[in-house]
């Protein structure tokens, strides 16, 4: 892939994706669909001053990482664990709704982050820690809870960009939508072929019984190999 729309529709194929590979996630991942390999290489030096850069395919991946959700394309963020998720705009309602025990467990002062967001649109972290007094946990439980994602990026005078915050229903239309476990299953089934129930728990933030639960639920074909039982389209 080289380009921005061509790495939209390629999301909207697989649905769910990890931004990079990583032994914790069967989920497919934008860098090897955009390098064609899963072994990642960050950076290289170039010849001319011996400094580091990105390589091409990593230069592409990241900025896509934030255009993709700038331009309405894809919900992205720290989703499902502590790692960089994409979702498809079509599957946007359905992890909002299988967020909603997290939801529920928020505090007040997440809810006070949530009302400085609602007052002074997307915010970085550290205009987040300015205005409330917000600290890095407080948003990544915020994005595992589906209430804020990655709006945009923002230009720093120092160092590397910073990435703004904003309220998922203010970027995103949120219809209701029945059975999203199923659904969510069903995509990372598909995408994996083969998955034990902790596997789609790692995938989705989700414990193995939730996980089992919503397998079986879809009708997934069930084997035991080595004491694991792997589930199947």
């Amino acid at each position: 892939m080289t380009t921005l729309r061509a790495a939209a529709r390629w999301l909207d194929r697989v649905g769910i994706a990890a931004l990079i590979p990583g032994a914790e996630t069967v989920l497919p991942s934008l860098w090897e669909a955009t390098a064609g390999t899963r072994e990642v290489t960050w950076g290289e030096r170039r010849e001319a001053d011996g400094k580091h850069e990105f390589t091409p395919s990593m230069a592409r991946v990241w900025q896509w990482k934030d255009e993709l959700p700038a331009r309405g394309l894809a919900l992205v963020g720290k989703h499902f664990g502590p790692w960089a998720a994409l979702v498809a705009p079509r599957l946007v309602p359905h992890v909002v709704a299988a967020a909603a025990d997290r939801r529920r467990a928020l505090s007040d002062f997440h809810w006070h982050v949530v009302a400085t967001l609602e007052e002074h649109g997307a915010c970085t972290g550290p205009q987040l820690r300015a205005l409330c007094g917000a600290e890095k946990q407080h948003v990544a439980q915020l994005q595992r809870a589906l209430v804020v994602t990655n709006s945009h990026r923002v230009e720093q005078p120092q160092g590397w960009d910073a990435i703004a915050v904003d309220l998922v229903e203010r970027l995103w239309e949120i219809e209701p939508v029945a059975d999203a476990d199923a659904a969510l299953a069903r995509v990372v089934l598909d995408g994996a072929e083969e998955l034990s129930a902790a596997d789609l728990g790692g995938a989705l933030g989700w414990r193995v019984k939730r996980a089992r639960e919503a397998l079986e639920a879809i009708g997934a074909r069930a084997h035991t190999e080595h004491g694991v039982t792997l589930y199947s389209v």
